[in-house]
Formats: C-alpha cells, sequence, structure tokens
C-alpha cells in the first residue's frame, strides 16, 4: 500500500512538471467543484452549531455588571442624604471651611455616578 502510494506520488508530481497547464487546470476544477460542494451544503444542509459560538468569559455578562446600578443607586442616596444634612446646617449658618470641601467632594462624586463613569 505505501508503495502503491510513492509511486503513484512520484507519477502525479512528474506529470506536474512535465504538463503545468493541465495540472493547474485540474487543480482549478478541482477547487471550483469544491467551493460549489461547500455552498450547496451549506444552503441545503445547514448545519445547527454554526450560530452557538460562545463569547470568552471575559466578555460575557456578569452577575457583577447587573448589580452595578442598584449599588449606584444606593451610593446616590447617600451622597443626596448627606447633602441635605450640610443643607440644613447652612441654613443654620454653622459651615465650617471643611463642610464646604465636602460638599464638592460628594457634588462631584454625585456628577461622575450619575454620568457613569
Amino acid at each position: 500500500m505505501n508503495l502503491l502510494l510513492k509511486r503513484f506520488a512520484k507519477r502525479g508530481l512528474q506529470s506536474a512538471a512535465q504538463n503545468p497547464k493541465k495540472f493547474f487546470a485540474w487543480a482549478m476544477v478541482l477547487l471550483s467543484v469544491s467551493l460549489i460542494a461547500t455552498l450547496v451544503q451549506g444552503i441545503f444542509f445547514p448545519s445547527e452549531t454554526v450560530f452557538k459560538i460562545r463569547p470568552p468569559i471575559v466578555f460575557s455578562k456578569s452577575r457583577k455588571s447587573d448589580n452595578i446600578p442598584a449599588r449606584d443607586d444606593t451610593e446616590m442616596q447617600k451622597i443626596v442624604s448627606e447633602l441635605k444634612a450640610l443643607k440644613t446646617k447652612r441654613d443654620e449658618s454653622n459651615l465650617d471651611k471643611k463642610d464646604s470641601l465636602r460638599i464638592d467632594y460628594l457634588f462631584d462624586h454625585y456628577q461622575k455616578i450619575k454620568n457613569g463613569h
């Protein structure tokens, strides 16, 4: 069997070297028939597993990403409550420099959370 395969390969290579036009013509016919057969198989007998490719775990949605809006809402509520407490302190005219810095920080933090950063 092995000897027969070697002879066939040797004869095929010799004929390809002697008649390159004929070899390339048969190669193109083989490629064309293969392409047509693949197209027919894909159109009339589609595979079920073609569209079942799953993305890597890194890019798939996780439970952590679903929890982010709820966490942001609670954090925003905490900021709002603290700002309300500082507003009452301002109405009583008891604000310090630390309080005004805290208000600036809380407002910036609220804006970042609201904009999704």
